[in-house]
């Protein structure tokens, strides 16, 4: 049977009203019987007594359940028994992200850039227990959104990156050390950079095989992509023609991802289209499944009806007893 608790229980006070009303019918029952005296009631020992006489007190009782059960309805009786066990996955993710120039070849659809943003943003939304942050790099880097469960503003913060809103160029130390700078202070389980380039490091101070080291220090994995074609890839340049799409050759330095993601007991993948890319999201989905903790929780459902309703049909059971059956008792 569900076990029955009360959201409001302080409503059961109103019982107290219960003592003055059952006193005050005692005291009208006491004070309305006859006042003749006679010499003998041996005259009526036989009589008989309908059944008006050994009901006489049902009304009182009536009224009694109706404001009981109401009483009972306003103190909100709720069940709790669907207890479940739930184990949730808990990670911090940053994801750096390359919006160099480069980014908006288009060996992707529509081009790399915006490929790696929709591709990330469906990955976000199917990581409902955890922190996700985001960090853009190109010529420098910086944060542009902290560690969040607020997914739909970091997917609407993903909309608005766009290549050239900072210096061009390639500083992936940099874009790894700013993500790491972002997880070093976090307390979770299991920390994760996701690193998506599609470029050699030519820009910043830190070497990216130096953040490599400083992630592996904190205990932090790191993941890398490299996005890109293999050979050569159609990139819009501006002439004074308009803009014209130009083969361009495409120059990924594998060999330093790959030590980064060996460094921090990490994997390295090349993206060569949209399909792989997905693919690589999907496997790393599957790889940072944490089991950090298990929670126990139930659906609360409102039980109210199940007093409201007894109250509602005795109430017109009262109303019909008063004007009928029980109408010349006072």
């Amino acid at each position: 049977m569900d076990q029955i608790r009360f959201a409001n229980p302080e409503y059961f006070y109103l019982t107290l009203v219960f003592i003055p009303m059952i006193a005050w019918y005692v005291f009208r029952q006491h004070k309305s019987k006859a006042s003749i005296q006679i010499s003998t009631i041996r005259g009526f020992a036989n009589a008989s007594k309908t059944f008006r006489h050994y009901l006489r007190h049902i009304l009182f009782v009536l009224q009694l359940g109706v404001l009981l059960l109401l009483i009972t309805a306003l103190a909100r009786p709720q069940t709790s028994t669907n207890w479940e066990d739930r184990q949730t996955e808990g990670i911090d993710i940053v994801i750096a992200i390359d919006i160099s120039s480069s980014m908006l070849a288009r060996d992707f659809m529509p081009n790399r850039l915006e490929a790696a943003k929709d591709v990330a943003a469906e990955f976000i939304s199917g990581r409902d227990n955890d922190r996700i942050g985001l960090v853009v790099f190109s010529g420098e880097s910086f944060t542009q959104c902290p560690l969040t469960t607020d997914h739909a503003v970091l997917i609407n913060l993903f909309k608005d990156i766009e290549s050239g809103i900072i210096e061009d160029g390639t500083a992936i130390g940099n874009g790894l050390a700013t993500a790491v700078s972002r997880l070093r202070e976090s307390n979770a389980q299991s920390r994760v950079v996701i690193l998506l380039t599609d470029g050699e490091n030519n820009r910043g101070e830190i070497a990216p095989v130096s953040a490599a080291e400083i992630a592996k220090t904190y205990g932090i994995r790191v993941y890398t992509i490299g996005v890109g074609t293999i050979g050569k890839a159609p990139y819009p340049v501006q002439t004074p023609f308009g803009t014209q799409i130009q083969e361009v050759d495409v120059k990924i330095d594998e060999e330093t991802l790959q030590q980064i993601a060996e460094i921090t007991d990490g994997e390295y993948f090349r993206a060569t289209n949209n399909k792989k890319l997905i693919e690589i999201y999907k496997e790393i989905d599957q790889l940072e499944k944490s089991k950090i903790e298990v929670k126990e929780y139930s659906r609360k459902d409102e039980e109210y009806n199940q007093f409201a309703i007894p109250a509602v049909f005795l109430l017109i059971l009262l109303l019909i007893l008063q004007n009928t059956v029980f109408k010349s008792i006072p």
